[in-house]
């Protein structure tokens, strides 16, 4: 970019603000499939009462309770979970410079969901609830967040390693990626192999993503997490932009690239176990997510992170409610949404990228 006496020339100043347009439209899309999400379901509640409801107005007492104790405690989780898990996907995708680099694909979630598994088998994290809000609730949430944080370190650790020592390429890295699933997923199937009937039935059932199992508890710890990662992700914004062009570019500009892939590495590991702990896999977002939003706003760090984190909350918003709906008064997994939707869309991804 060229300054013409020391102004900022136009067509830059377009080029941002379209981006910022996307934004902001995509914020208040955001907002109004809140609305929607939480007016939407078994019991039908008018878009007033929930504003209402929302801003601290006069509404039933059944309402209120199905607003304040299932709805939106499930709705804000869906938001804060999509938005971490997209712009977990597209840090990775940055730091490894490797477009197939997302928790889910690299191995991460398959590590994370073995750790929480462990911990539920082994350290009795996890138990069978009549409860209504779920029939696995997670005792010590705690135990079984530091297990899938350790087994996702792990993983990254590995792959970061195994790419340090044959070469960081793309091939070498995905391919690390799958072997470290299957070796997750093999581990996951042993310990089922041996649990009894009430610990087999929790393992599986947890694995089923669903983000109505979090309560305000778990929700205020996802949040926190997801925000701190966030920030740190787009205060490192342009290491980022310069990574991407390069190794040896990046250290030209005085780039710690190693600092930075290794701390970006363990923070989306982090983010992503969080996440994980709490409501099982979720698979596709962290991939397709960067994918669709670089298309449409460019490669530019600076904004393709932000519009990761609102339009993964959307997706994951809408996924949610759709599962809701689809099947009514039968709830869906979210996971399983997300992955029948997932899937094409990065297939016709692929195929749309090779024509081109």
């Amino acid at each position: 970019m060229h300054f013409e006496n020391g102004q900022v020339p136009a067509a830059y100043r377009r080029y941002v603000n379209m981006k910022l347009l996307f934004m902001f439209t995509a914020g208040c899309a955001l907002c109004i499939g809140l609305v929607l999400s939480i007016a939407l379901g078994a019991a039908d509640i008018p878009v007033l009462d929930v504003l209402h409801s929302l801003t601290g107005g006069e509404v039933s007492a059944r309402t209120n309770a199905i607003i304040w104790r299932i709805r939106l405690p499930q709705a804000l989780t869906a938001i804060v979970a999509g938005a971490g898990l997209s712009v977990a996907g597209a840090a990775m995708q940055a730091i490894l410079r490797n477009p197939l680099g997302s928790p889910f694909t690299l191995g991460i979630s398959h590590a994370a969901s073995f750790g929480a598994a462990f911990s539920v088998m082994v350290l009795s994290a996890g138990t069978m609830t009549s409860s209504s809000v779920g029939a696995v609730s997670i005792t010590n949430p705690i135990v079984t967040t530091l297990c899938a944080l350790v087994s996702s370190i792990l993983a990254a650790g590995v792959i970061i390693l195994i790419s340090r020592i044959r070469g960081a390429s793309s091939e070498v890295m995905v391919l690390s990626g799958v072997a470290l699933g299957a070796l997750f997923t093999a581990g996951t199937m042993f310990l089922q192999y041996f649990a009894d009937d009430v610990q087999l039935a929790a393992m599986v059932f947890w694995t089923f993503g669903d983000v109505s199992r979090a309560s305000w508890r778990e929700l205020g710890i996802i949040s926190g997490v997801t925000a701190v990662s966030s920030l740190y992700f787009m205060m490192h914004a342009w290491n980022y932009n310069a990574i991407e062009a390069g190794d040896e570019t990046a250290k030209g500009l005085g780039v710690r690239v190693d600092w930075v892939r290794m701390n970006g590495m363990f923070i989306a590991s982090l983010l992503t176990s969080v996440i994980i702990a709490f409501l099982g896999i979720i698979g596709f977002v962290g991939l397709v997510v960067p994918h669709v939003v670089r298309r449409i706003v460019g490669a530019d760090h600076r904004f393709l992170l932000p519009a990761s984190v609102v339009c993964g909350a959307v997706l994951l918003l809408a996924s949610d409610t759709a599962a809701r709906l689809i099947l009514m008064p039968q709830v869906l997994p979210v996971s399983v949404l997300t992955a029948f939707l997932g899937a094409p869309v990065f297939i016709y991804l692929i195929v749309r990228g090779n024509r081109s």
